[in-house]
């Protein structure tokens, strides 16, 4: 296997943080939709979500506002990420190129079998 985490790098071409994360947003959200990704790995952005949403935390915001809101962003973080890993890497190469136009390398190289005929006129 070859350097699977740079095949998938995600991020636009200027390195604006704003526009990665929309980026990023935007490969969740198709990878979310495909039926290529098995069921079981879409309940981690879900769930990511629901953390964020329901009351309940790993630490709670009242006694340390800053880690409390931190344990947040680092579960969001983190199902989000395992997510991108988690799905298959030939979906995600396509749905990046397809976002951001930019052609990925695939495992077979830029090989094309065919044979040659020579014509004689």
């Amino acid at each position: 296997m070859t350097d699977q985490f740079n095949s998938r790098k995600i991020s636009s071409e200027d390195g604006n943080i704003f526009k990665n994360m929309i980026l990023r947003g935007k490969l969740i959200l198709r990878l979310m939709n495909d039926s290529r990704v098995n069921g079981l790995i879409k309940l981690l952005p879900l769930g990511s979500l629901a953390y964020l949403i329901f009351p309940f935390d790993f630490i709670p915001g009242g006694l340390i506002n800053l880690i409390g809101a931190a344990d947040d962003v680092a579960v969001m973080w983190f199902g989000f990420t395992l997510f991108l890993e988690l799905c298959p890497a030939d979906v995600v190469d396509e749905h990046i190129s397809l976002l951001t136009g930019r052609v990925t390398p695939t495992d077979e190289g830029d090989i094309v079998d065919g044979e040659v005929v020579e014509l004689e006129e």
